[in-house]
């Protein structure tokens, strides 16, 4: 393997990997399109082991994942476990569950649970990384749930993962909120946005939307990101079409 630092969220292809020959036949297509890693998320059951040979064979890399809150909370040690097996150091969330999100004691609590999952997996050599959605973006007595995650949670462990499109859903600046995360980030989510015909924001493949990738781009590298993942929960075109061309403008934009 080449040293890659792009990778595609297999979210994105989720009503293709539903099966594990669906599995199989996705991450070849995904492998021919170029991509070298991959972020495992949203795909239906398989074995870790025969997930583990699918990717070995196609030459990919399972650089991160989106894990279950109650998978981390009560099935942590094989968690471990499958990630080990996996050679993959970053255990995602894809987001807090609703019971947190109502107040900023809500948050608080969230941080400091999280927090005790994410020393117990540095502990095994793994990172724990957070995803933001807009959510984060309301505002507690002047303070924005994502900044109230980032203060109270273990600096030490708890990782943000950073997502382009939702930041700025949410009102906020990708580039800011990226270099704000210096020393606690190594993987970013990447998706763009666009405007429909009626004013409603819409997500876009990596460069053909409105976002700044340029300060987005300096952000990533000023503050040491590893994996720039490409990620689209919602495409107008055949998915693996979208994840082609985010990465084919990403490598335009100078990344590998």
């Amino acid at each position: 393997m080449s040293n890659t630092t792009i990778a595609a969220q297999l979210f994105t292809l989720r009503n293709f990997m539903r099966t594990p020959a669906d599995i199989a036949q996705s991450l070849k297509k995904v492998r021919k399109i170029g991509y070298e890693a991959v972020q495992v998320s949203g795909i239906g059951p398989i074995d870790p082991v025969e997930l583990k040979k699918i990717v070995d064979g196609e030459g990919l890399k399972i650089c991160a994942t989106h894990i279950p809150f109650q998978r981390l909370r009560n099935d942590i040690e094989k968690v471990i476990e499958e990630h080990k097996l996996w050679g993959c150091e970053y255990v995602g969330l894809g987001a807090m569950p609703d019971e947190y999100r109502k107040s900023a004691e809500g948050y608080r609590r969230f941080a400091k649970e999280a927090s005790g999952i994410a020393k117990k997996l540095k502990d095994h050599g793994l990172k724990f990384v957070y995803h933001n959605h807009n959510f984060e973006f309301v505002k507690f007595d002047g303070k924005t749930g994502l900044d109230i995650l980032f203060e109270e949670s273990d600096k030490d462990s708890f990782q943000l993962e950073i997502d382009t499109y939702w930041v700025q859903a949410g009102g906020g600046d990708p580039a800011f909120w990226i270099s704000k995360m210096k020393g606690r980030m190594d993987v970013v989510h990447f998706k763009d946005m666009v405007m429909d015909e009626e004013g409603k924001q819409i997500m876009a493949e990596v460069g053909e939307g409105n976002l700044n990738w340029p300060a987005i781009i300096d952000a990533c590298r000023e503050i040491g990101v590893k994996w720039h993942v490409v990620e689209q929960d919602v495409c107008r075109r055949d998915p693996f079409e979208s994840l082609a061309i985010s990465l084919k403008n990403l490598r335009e934009m100078g990344l590998k």
